[in-house]
């Protein structure tokens, strides 16, 4: 996004979380569902509801082992994961000048792990340079000649403000298990040995779309060769996943790769790789604790290796590869030593790279697969057999009636991302295949009840079965389901299949304490109700052994609650507790109609 469709100024929506990296060039780049996508590509306009804006003002300048990746982990630890819900946080100041685009890039990316609706920048110099590398000095122009409209406004007010001093700003390992957590790198240590983290690092990862650029590769080598030329090579696996074709094969040309795989690291094809999953680890068993740093940006329990006691930590990609070269989470590059078989002992420089490469962007192999000119008559054939693509059929419409005697599925305590809904790595085969693919939904998931995961109680027969299972059993009976939830529910990826999942097996609502924004938006466009208490002490007053009406549909309207009736286990009575929805008008006509899609197909002229 940053290299090809990013400019000064401009709106753009993408399908992935991520989309918001293209707000490191100054835009308002916004990651929304596919629906989403497919609505304005439909013509029909996409809405959202008006953000508040968080400022950020940076002072001083970044220099020696201080990133960019820094700036955001620190804006984490204080914003929590759910601190930018439906807001835009607008970076300012003059701290700004010693920030490359890539750099405003990977604040922006990571803007998402806040719950952020973006993360924009002003217009200045180091944009303009960026677009100038990337062979678009005509948008770098065009820019220039109206830079005063692309800042921010003199004393424009802003609904919360942050202040960070660059030149005071200690580097920062966030984690484990959310990358809210934040440890600055002389405490990390310590705070490691009183919560008990494993302090052997079994492996650094570094890349991937939030820190993949020249400059973040570059600086991490410059590490690498300090190492090599003391005679250190990677202890642990290392991974390195260049962002791009042109990152990869510039750092191939320019020899930063070599660097790499002389110390034993491996350079992996330009995709999600790890980050997502898609990590084949054999060197540690299933459920052993361990430690692994990496560069990305989100770090919840198996995301990167299915292994549910791996401690995931991240960082800027330079203090993954300090660490990961030391080999223990209690090494601090800034201060510390390594020692080296002569007796003496190896202290790391700061690290060092150039912003953009000195002999330009190598453009790669080109991969793209044009589509026919005319594609009016082309038709899609699926076998019936394949395990991995499966035609969709349209969800049910509402039947007119409030929903009564739903089932609770599971009660969800704590964290509950969209890695817990939908996990992704291998289950990625299957993304085409919505029956199979929905065999692993909510299996992340804890069991308030039980603290167990991926278990739970079925109410037709009091069977303990997976999620996935109870939820077959129930649609089979006949019966819809309902989901409860804790705070910033569906946080994380935004994975369609974590809203398309539930609404094919059966479920009809998620009433949880706060949900992620895009996530929400996701179950509304599948026909699903996203709700929240009103409240929020009244989850405690609902079981996974419960059944629930949702009262008050037949006159559903935007801005009136609906109550959510329970009925308690054993016939102890019921509760009337009041939901909330931020239902709009349209939006309540896709729950009619059974999804967007439906209604978007009966409304077609």
């Amino acid at each position: 996004m940053l290299e090809n469709y990013g400019f000064p100024g401009g709106l753009m929506i993408g399908t992935d979380s991520h989309t918001p990296n293209a707000g490191g060039l100054g835009m308002a780049a916004i990651g929304v569902g596919g629906a989403d996508a497919v609505d304005v590509m439909a013509g029909i306009p996409w809405e959202l509801k008006a953000p508040k804006v968080i400022g950020v003002k940076l002072t001083g300048k970044l220099s020696g082992w201080a990133s960019p990746k820094d700036v955001i982990l620190k804006v984490a630890h204080i914003l929590t994961v759910k601190g930018g819900t439906g807001a835009i946080v607008e970076y300012f100041g003059p701290g700004l000048d010693s920030v490359a685009a890539t750099g405003m890039a990977t604040i922006a990316n990571m803007g998402a792990e806040i719950g952020a609706t973006c993360s924009t920048f002003p217009y200045n110099a180091r944009m303009a340079e960026y677009l100038r590398a990337t062979e678009r000095a005509g948008l770098a122009s065009a820019a220039d000649s109206f830079k005063e409209h692309l800042q921010p406004d003199a004393g424009a007010p802003y609904d919360s403000l942050i202040e960070i001093n660059l030149s005071e700003l200690e580097p920062m390992v966030n984690g484990p298990m959310t990358p809210d957590l934040g440890n600055p790198i002389s405490k990390l240590g310590a705070n490691a040995k009183a919560a008990g983290w494993p302090l052997p690092v079994s492996a650094g990862l570094i890349g991937s779309c939030t820190n993949s650029s020249y400059e973040d590769l570059a600086r991490s080598a410059s590490l690498v060769q300090q190492a090599l030329d003391a005679g250190y090579k990677f202890p642990v696996p290392f991974n390195v996943t260049p962002g791009s074709e042109k990152v990869r094969a510039t750092i191939a040309r320019d020899g930063i790769a070599a660097v790499f795989e002389k110390a034993g690291a491996t350079v992996l094809a330009n995709a999600c790789g790890p980050c997502i999953g898609q990590w084949n680890r054999s060197d540690v068993p299933a459920g052993t604790p361990n430690t692994i740093v990496t560069s990305y940006n989100r770090n919840f329990a198996k995301r990167n290796d299915g292994n549910a006691g791996t401690h995931a930590f991240v960082t800027s990609p330079e203090l993954a590869t300090a660490l990961a070269i030391a080999g223990r989470l209690d090494f601090n590059p800034l201060t510390d030593t390594l020692p080296l078989p002569n007796g003496k002992s190896l202290k790391f420089a700061p690290p060092k790279g150039k912003e953009l490469p000195t002999k330009g962007f190598e453009s790669g192999e080109d991969t793209f697969q044009a589509p026919p000119a005319d594609g009016s008559k082309q038709s899609v054939a699926v076998a019936p057999t394949s395990q991995r693509l499966q035609l969709l059929a349209p969800f049910d419409k509402w039947s007119g009636k409030d929903f009564s005697g739903l089932p609770v599925l599971i009660k969800a305590k704590g964290k509950c991302t969209t890695d817990h809904i939908s996990m992704a790595g291998p289950w990625l085969k299957f993304r085409g295949h919505l029956e199979n693919i929905s065999n692993n939904m909510l299996i992340g998931a804890e069991n308030a009840d039980t603290g167990a995961i991926n278990a739970v109680k079925s109410q037709l027969d009091g069977s303990v079965g997976k999620v996935p299972d109870v939820a077959r059993s129930y649609k089979a009976a006949g019966k819809s389901w309902v989901v409860i939830g804790d705070e910033n529910y569906g946080e994380g990826s935004s994975r369609e299949h974590a809203a398309l999942e539930p609404r094919y097996l059966g479920g009809r609502a998620i009433v949880v304490k706060s949900f992620a924004r895009i996530h929400e938006t996701n179950l509304k466009k599948q026909g699903m109700l996203p709700l929240t208490f009103v409240n929020a002490a009244d989850y405690d007053n609902v079981t996974g052994a419960d059944a629930v009406d949702i009262l008050g549909l037949t006159s559903f309207a935007p801005g009136k609650n609906l109550t959510m009736r329970v009925h308690k286990a054993g016939g102890k009575g019921s509760v009337d507790i009041p939901v909330a929805h931020t239902f709009n008008e349209e939006q309540i006509m896709w729950f009619k109609a059974g999804s967007a899609l439906n209604f978007m197909k009966a409304n077609m002229k």
